[in-house]
């Protein structure tokens, strides 16, 4: 089938690369327009629009697809179906009919469960036991569409958001492409999302990477496992900012939230509003991610200090 593509971090060039790998044919790349980012503010590529390109796949970065003459590009193509992956921009009804069979996206949870921008990081942050991925036909509602296909995974205690995003786009891939045999021979049918059980995953704000250790420490790990690799937790120790990517709850531990309690080989232990975290890899602002023995060497902590949130 003729393919349109539509996706613009890693997540969606898994995708790519197993399209173009298939026998379907990838006629046309969308993604996001290059943006200024860093420190530097040198203007970065997609992930996807760097596959594309080395490929050779024709590529648009439209700033928006209300436009009429970027709807009549789509139409002019022909196309049998897209593929929505991440994309980022908003889809009209106009450009969701220019397929011959419509769009299909790739969303990264169990829908109707996490619709929305960031379905990995909230299941993460609500301790979820498992999430998975849906491909879902798109309408022009928030991930609302009916679903074709779903697969689920169970989130372990050792899944980040790198290993969880990792697993799903694996998931995604694979999927996607048994979708759209089904869809070309007529077998693929979509089932109507359950109107209980919606829940919307929030773009994520920056301000709530900031660890508060008046909360449970179970509640911080889940934020710390969140948001590895990014933004990354923090907080500071006097000064200095420092960001956490991995740790563990001590239940048998307790003091005033925030008062370090022990400082070794095994970790920076911090009393939270209930039991402690022990901090096991950690990043100074400037500095790498060290395991805790590493750190220690060349940050002095003093026992009976807070920790800021």
């Amino acid at each position: 089938m003729k393919i349109i593509f539509a996706g613009t971090p890693d997540f969606a060039a898994q995708t790519l690369r197993a399209l173009w790998a298939s026998r379907h044919e990838v006629i046309l790349v969308l993604t996001q327009p290059d943006r200024p980012a860093g420190r530097g503010m040198q203007m970065r590529v997609s992930a996807v629009k760097q596959f594309a390109a080395a490929q050779g796949i024709p590529i648009r970065q439209p700033k928006t697809l209300k436009d009429e003459a970027e709807q009549a590009v789509l139409a002019g193509l022909v196309a049998d179906v897209m593929v929505v992956v991440a994309f980022g921009l908003i889809l009209p009804q106009a450009v969701l009919d220019a397929p011959r069979l419509g769009a299909i996206n790739i969303h990264a949870s169990l829908l109707p469960r996490w619709r929305g921008a960031a379905p990995i990081q909230r299941a993460l942050l609500a301790g979820d036991a498992q999430t998975g991925v849906s491909i879902m036909q798109m309408d022009a509602g928030l991930d609302t569409g009916p679903v074709y296909l779903a697969e689920d995974t169970p989130i372990t205690d050792a899944d980040n958001s790198q290993t969880l995003h990792d697993r799903l786009a694996e998931i995604g891939s694979r999927l996607i492409l048994k979708a759209l045999d089904l869809l070309e021979d007529g077998s693929l049918h979509a089932v109507p999302q359950p109107e209980v059980g919606v829940v919307y995953a929030a773009k994520i704000d920056k301000a709530e990477s900031r660890i508060d250790w008046g909360q449970d420490a179970g509640k911080v790990a889940l934020q710390i496992r969140a948001f590895n690799p990014n933004p990354g937790a923090h907080f500071r120790i006097g000064q200095t900012e420092v960001k956490v990517w991995q740790a563990s709850v001590e239940p048998h531990r307790s003091g005033n939230p925030g008062e370090i309690l022990a400082a070794d080989a095994s970790g920076l232990l911090v009393a939270c509003g209930t039991q402690a975290l022990r901090l096991e890899r950690l990043q100074k602002a400037g500095g790498k991610r060290l395991a805790a023995m590493e750190f220690l060497k060349g940050f002095q902590v003093v026992i009976g200090e807070t920790a800021a949130s």
